[in-house]
This record gives structure tokens, C-alpha cells and sequence, in this order.
């Protein structure tokens, strides 16, 4: 049974934090010094394995690996993660023979991990281990092993895995960076593999993804008065219209911003004015092709909230504002 006497009143929170963080960072550069030749070899042989890095580990151990998959798989190396305990028991059929294996085990001894050694032999897969003992069963076995041994854990009792883990974990950072710079991964690869994050939103969202098309856009003739453009607007709630040419060719661009600027003029009949008296003739525009992340920088540049799609031959192909974007989270 865990003790139940309060800490002391004038017990030091703040010195505990800084002797944990301190511990730990010894730690981490311990493993650092040690990054060398098989750290290269690891990342190598990582580097050309034709399956996935599977990732396993037991206890705190097993809660590193899960997170190093993750972290591999999202920076361009396959992996998943194989709870040792389960593999025994049928998940190992998960794992084929172009795989190569990262078992995580800080005393290199874990009962789970060394069952499952005989069989990965067998089949032929890359086994690299990280312990705290290179002079552990797993450790000699492993085709290469990753020193992740540290001076102490952080735990003033010397017992829970807390140093170690953090050791763990960061080598784990070091090998899928190692790795992403070799595959010359870049930011639009992250944003392939994290469609749903806010990256993602911005490096894969295109103009057409957003934009209003066909019948949804606002636009009139050269030919139209004032109040029919106001109509076409009032219909089409962007808060602006196009106006075009007999081949839809953009001509200049009426906007609600426009309108307050023409109730000020006196001498201006709503009624019977030619828009193309009172229209913007060079107005700010976008392409079909582009991101819709450069919309939103387009509009915050020119302090505008709505643009219009052209293609190639300048002819209106469509019409966003900054509801569009909103709706989209691209800003």
C-alpha cells in the first residue's frame, strides 16, 4: 500500500522539478556523445528497408515505441507499432519478411521481446535494439544496437523508467529527422500524411476546393446598368460581381465596398449608371491552379475579402471571399 502521509508543508516543489529536468538532460547528453557509426548504420539500414519499421517494446518502453511509430510514419518512413505480448499470440503475422524490427528495452532482458527473437531470425528481419545494457540479450542479438543507457534516472528511488524513457524517446526524434533529411521529405509531403491537421489545410487545399463555380458566381455584361449589377449581386451573396465581356473574359469587378463609395456620389443614378462607369478595372485576381492559402495572403495584402478565379485566357472562372476561406480553416 502506497504511504498516505502528506508531503511537508515547506517541501521544495519548484528544486524537485529542476533536479528532474537536470537528471535529464544528463541524460540526454550521454546518448548523444554516443551517436556514431551505428546510429549511421540504424538509419541506413532503416533507409533501404523495402516494408515498414516495426516498432515494439513492453511497459513504459512499449509507450516510446508506439510514439517513435508515429513520429516515423508521419516524416516519410512506414511503421506501426506491435505489442510484443500480442505478437505471441497471432498479431506477429503482421509482420513480413521486408520489414525490419526497432525493439525498445531498457534492460535489454524483457521476456516478451526475447520469445519473439527466434522467429524474426527466421524470417529473415533487420533487428535494431535500443537498450540501457549493451551487454544484454537483445543488445547482442540485434543486427545493430543503440547505446541508450543514462547515468541515473530522474526517480530518486533510481526505479521508474523516467530518464531512460526521455533518452529513448528523443534517439527515436533523431532517427525519423535523420531520416527525413536523407529522403529529402518535404512540407508538402507532411501535409499529405496529415490531410485532417492545419498544414495539411494549407499546402493541399487548392482555389478549385473553395471557390464558387458555374452558376454560383456573380458576373454581368459590360452592357449592364448599376441596379443590375446590384441585383446579381444580391442574388449571389459574395458580396461582389464580375463584370465580363461576350466571351466571359473579366472586364472589372463591383463590390459591396464600391457601392458605399457610389452612395456617396450625388451625381450617380443607381438606376440607369453603366456599371462599367463606377467598376474596378484592374481588380485583384487569383489563379484556378493556385492555393487557397495564397488567396487568403492575397486578401490580408491588399486588405480586400473577396477575389475572382480567372484561367488561363482571363476569363471568370469562378469567385471566393473570406467566408470561404473561414469555412475552409485556411485562415
Amino acid at each position: 500500500m502506497p504511504s498516505e502521509r502528506a508531503p511537508a508543508a515547506d517541501f521544495d516543489f519548484a528544486a524537485s522539478g529542476r533536479r528532474v529536468l537536470a537528471t535529464e538532460v544528463r541524460g540526454l547528453e550521454a546518448i548523444a556523445a554516443r551517436i556514431d557509426g551505428a546510429f549511421s548504420d540504424a538509419c541506413r539500414l532503416l533507409l533501404a528497408c523495402r516494408g515498414r519499421v516495426v516498432c515494439t517494446g513492453m511497459g513504459k518502453s512499449g509507450h516510446v515505441a508506439r510514439k517513435i511509430a508515429a513520429t516515423l510514419a508521419s516524416t516519410g518512413t512506414p511503421a506501426f507499432y506491435m505489442h510484443p505480448g500480442e505478437a505471441g499470440h497471432g498479431d506477429l503475422g503482421m509482420v513480413t519478411d521486408v520489414d525490419a524490427v526497432l525493439a525498445l528495452s531498457n534492460s535489454g532482458e524483457t521476456d516478451e521481446l526475447l520469445m519473439l527473437l527466434p522467429v524474426l531470425k527466421r524470417q529473415g528481419n533487420a533487428l535494431v535494439a535500443m537498450t540501457g545494457r549493451p551487454d544484454s540479450t537483445l543488445a547482442r542479438e540485434a543486427n545493430i544496437h543503440l547505446d541508450v543507457g543514462v547515468p541515473a534516472e530522474a526517480c530518486p528511488l533510481d526505479l521508474a523508467p523516467t530518464a531512460s524513457t526521455t533518452a529513448a524517446l528523443a534517439l527515436g526524434d533523431a532517427l525519423a529527422v535523420a531520416l527525413l533529411e536523407a529522403r529529402g521529405f518535404t512540407s508538402e509531403d507532411f501535409a499529405r500524411s496529415h490531410p485532417a491537421g492545419a498544414l495539411g489545410r494549407r499546402l493541399l487545399l487548392h482555389i478549385t476546393d473553395v471557390m464558387h463555380a458555374g452558376d454560383e458566381v456573380p458576373r454581368v455584361r459590360e452592357t449592364a446598368t448599376l441596379s443590375e449589377a446590384l441585383v446579381e449581386m444580391s442574388r449571389k451573396r459574395l458580396g461582389m460581381t464580375a463584370v465580363v465581356d461576350g466571351d466571359g473574359r473579366l472586364l472589372g469587378l463591383y463590390t459591396d465596398g464600391d457601392l458605399r463609395r457610389t452612395l456617396d456620389d450625388a451625381t450617380v443614378d443607381l438606376r440607369g449608371t453603366p456599371i462599367s462607369n463606377v467598376m474596378t478595372r484592374m481588380p485583384k485576381t487569383i489563379g484556378a491552379d493556385a492555393l487557397a492559402v495564397e488567396a487568403a495572403q492575397l486578401m490580408e495584402a491588399h486588405k480586400i475579402n473577396a477575389l475572382l478565379v480567372l484561367d488561363g485566357e482571363r476569363r471568370v472562372v469562378g469567385a471566393l471571399n473570406i467566408h470561404d476561406l473561414l469555412r475552409a480553416r485556411v485562415v
